[in-house]
């Protein structure tokens, strides 16, 4: 009880800085993406410190400029058209491999290919935050819903007719609960679809995707999951009482928008 009353006092905190957020756009939610994207960020690389040598601090600064420079790159409404350049991605490899020269035992290929995945990972997706807002404010808040609906209607359906384990990444997670909540996300947003965004298109097609992308907003979760059971982690942070830290609250949004981009053509 006192958890989800945590919950539920942090989830409304969140709603009220949020919210403006999104509706103002522009500058302020540019900078609050990045500003989250910089906590997420420090969650990944402190994750690192109890299992192995920790990074040098040069590094770590190189990482966080790189980021900072994927989130904020190319994101203008044609920014998904056309997207992050090459240029752009060969400055980040080039950035953080130089340094390999400057150590031995403290930042080595390993240790460089850790950090470029965290960073072309975070950056990307931090960078699609603001991007698919920028292409259409309408497609970003179904996307939101699509997450929201599919995580809270999972949860409660586990609770309420949950049997069968779904897998051991998440031992909390069942069948049911998960059924539920990509049938509960489904149905709403696709309305949602019909009539704020476009009632022309074909309505099978529609949710059919929609559907896909609550289960990819799942298999998003599951993938952090099992980034925390192999540091032997349950939150990635307690930045945020009764949910954890910013990865734990995104992880399901970050790979659905990886889905919207490979199949916006066909919404």
């Amino acid at each position: 009880m006192v958890i989800l009353k945590k919950r539920i006092i942090s989830a409304g905190i969140m709603l009220l800085i949020v919210i403006p957020l999104i509706i103002l756009g522009g500058i302020p939610f540019a900078l609050a993406v990045g500003l989250i994207g910089i906590l997420a960020y420090k969650e990944l690389i402190d994750l690192r410190k109890e299992k192995k040598n920790d990074y040098p601090n040069l590094i770590k600064l190189l990482g966080l400029i790189d980021v900072l420079f994927l989130i904020y790159s190319n994101f203008e409404k044609y920014g998904l058209l056309f997207g992050v350049s090459y240029k752009i991605i060969c400055g980040v490899i080039l950035n953080l491999a130089a340094p390999i020269i400057l150590y031995k035992k403290e930042y080595n290929v390993d240790d460089f290919f850790h950090m470029l995945s965290n960073v072309l990972f975070l950056g990307i997706g931090f960078n699609l935050i603001i991007s698919v807002y920028n292409y259409n404010i309408k497609y970003f808040l179904m996307l939101i819903l699509i997450t929201v609906l599919t995580d809270t209607f999972a949860l409660f359906g586990g609770r309420l007719i949950g049997k069968h384990k779904f897998t051991k990444i998440s031992p909390n997670k069942t069948i049911e609960g998960c059924i539920v909540g990509s049938l509960v996300s489904t149905i709403v947003c696709s309305m949602y679809y019909v009539n704020v965004i476009s009632s022309d298109n074909n309505l099978i097609r529609t949710i059919l995707l929609i559907l896909l992308f609550s289960i990819i907003g799942q298999i998003g979760d599951l993938f952090f999951s099992a980034i925390k059971r192999e540091y032997n982690k349950k939150d990635f942070s307690n930045l945020i009482p009764g949910h954890g830290g910013i990865l734990d609250r995104l992880d399901s949004i970050i790979f659905v928008l990886f889905a919207f981009v490979v199949f916006m053509a066909y919404l």
